[in-house]
């Protein structure tokens, strides 16, 4: 069993979820020790930046609202399951009619704030611990920043410009408790995440001098590969080529599908993924429930079945296409492992990047999430190349992305349709990894791809509304928390 994430000192209950009522109520006693002895060592020190790490396994973060709000809300995903069985709000999640009380946007918002609250946490007692090697400190400052920087960078894509908390909420100080409450603009946000994670890129070793279960941690070029992609999001075209090309010692692997199988972790196209960890005996530690929530449902399944690849996913992919049947699971087909699918599954197609063979019933699943692969890197720089009219360079790096697919080169010559070419290849290369829905709204496409996304339960297509839905509600407990300090998006 993976032990990365999991020690005595954080199970002990010295660190705690950080998730309250109030997103800023963070009991120090509880969470650091009064007493910097108690962590005054490498391995204290290092529980202290595993416990951020620890966030990313719970139910909440990384697993079922996660899939709801990155996935389901898309048009490659389809809530699944049962029609009868909700999932608590995954079926107004799919028909987009949610609203700022759904349980899932609060899950989000509330989890993220608790990960920074531990990135803060570790933050402000480095400075007093005299016990740990300087080298260890330092980079234990860069993971937490890059951890940091991780979380903000998936609040401003969903909610826009969010609350910067940056130390521990001061005891009785009004002012900074007002000045972390109040709403920043995207632009700040941005710059907040730009900062640490430059200071991460010189804090952080590179992959290759990680071992054992160290290399679940994060490096420099996944720093980089987290910069360039806050760069994508703000169109700093530049930017992005410049930081792509600073990711040196990936390579995409030859196998697709073997990325998403356990002999695959860590392999020379991952750049960042957060690290399941299972075990045959209880408790089974892991991502909550992450894989049983997606496996095939019904008469010879072993699932909940939501999250469902939908047919305009399915038929996206072109003849030949190897990632076809590495995303998507078959209704009547056998697994990798020897697993049969029954024909009497409720659904007719899963997600496949879900899967874990030793696993799959298990509360706690051992897969793990790939955030940051070698192949975005590629299709970040080709769309900044071609955004600069440099449309020539930007085509052999699609190239590589197909050819690995088992695909022939792109036709596509013209920018206009380069950039179609772009983001048909994130589509698809990217199915299930949590890009879709803030793709489409980053680039202009939600509109027109909801309403093309017709299905029996929603033959009209979906209605994306335009100056609402780019952004998730912000949840209607945080408003009523902050006074109005935190305030509501256009729409809800």
């Amino acid at each position: 069993m993976k032990r990365l994430y999991i020690s005595l000192f954080i199970l002990s209950g010295l660190f705690v979820s950080g998730c309250s009522e109030d997103f800023l109520d963070v009991d120090q006693t509880k969470n650091i020790p009064a007493d910097p002895a108690l962590v005054d060592s490498d391995a204290g020190a290092t529980s202290m930046v595993d416990a951020i790490y620890n966030i990313f396994l719970t139910w909440d973060m990384s697993s079922f609202a996660w899939n709801g709000v990155s996935s389901i809300m898309t048009d490659d995903a389809d809530k699944g399951s049962d029609p009868g069985d909700t999932g608590t709000d995954k079926d107004v999640l799919d028909a987009l009619t949610f609203n700022a009380s759904t349980p899932s946007f609060s899950s989000i918002w509330n989890y993220n704030y608790a990960g920074i609250n531990r990135a803060n946490q570790a933050l402000a007692m480095f400075p007093k611990l005299n016990n740990v090697s300087p080298a260890l400190r330092t980079r234990l400052e860069g993971e937490a920043k890059f951890l940091r920087a991780f979380m903000y960078f998936t609040l401003v894509k969903g909610y826009g410009g969010v609350p910067i908390v940056d130390h521990l909420p001061v005891p009785g100080n009004d002012a900074d408790r007002i000045m972390q409450l109040t709403r920043k603009t995207p632009a700040e946000v941005y710059a907040f995440i730009e900062k640490d994670l430059n200071d991460a890129i010189q804090a952080l070793p590179l992959k290759s001098s990680y071992s054992g279960t160290d290399v679940a941690r994060a490096s420099k070029g996944a720093a980089y590969a987290l910069l360039a992609k806050v760069n994508l999001y703000q169109k700093k075209w530049q930017n992005v080529i410049d930081n792509c090309d600073k990711v040196t010692g990936y390579s995409l692997v030859s196998d697709y599908s073997l990325q998403y199988k356990k002999e695959g972790e860590f392999g020379s196209e991952s750049i960042f993924e957060i690290n399941g960890i299972g075990g045959t005996s209880s408790p089974g530690y892991g991502i909550g429930n992450y894989t049983v929530s997606q496996a095939p449902r019904g008469a010879g399944g072993w699932g909940w079945g939501f999250n469902t690849p939908t047919q305009g996913l399915a038929d996206a992919y072109e003849a030949g296409d190897v990632r076809k049947n590495a995303t998507i699971i078959f209704r009547g087909s056998v697994l990798y492992d020897g697993r049969v699918v029954a024909s009497t599954v409720s659904n007719p197609m899963y997600n496949y990047k879900a899967y874990s063979s030793a696993f799959y019933n298990q509360e706690f699943t051992d897969t793990n999430l790939r955030y940051l692969r070698y192949a975005e890197v590629l299709l970040m720089k080709a769309e900044a190349l071609n955004e600069l009219g440099q449309t020539s360079a930007a085509i052999p790096l699609i190239n590589q992305i197909r050819q690995r697919a088992g695909l022939g080169n792109t036709p596509a010559t013209a920018q206009a349709d380069v950039r179609k070419a772009i983001y048909k290849e994130r589509r698809l290369e990217l199915a299930f990894e949590h890009d879709r829905w803030f793709d489409l709204v980053r680039t202009g496409q939600a509109e027109a791809a909801l309403k093309a996304d017709v299905s029996p339960t929603f033959p009209q297509g979906k209605t994306f509304v335009v100056g609402k839905h780019e952004l998730y509600p912000i949840p209607s407990t945080v408003i009523q928390q902050s006074g109005g300090l935190t305030t509501q998006n256009p729409g809800y």
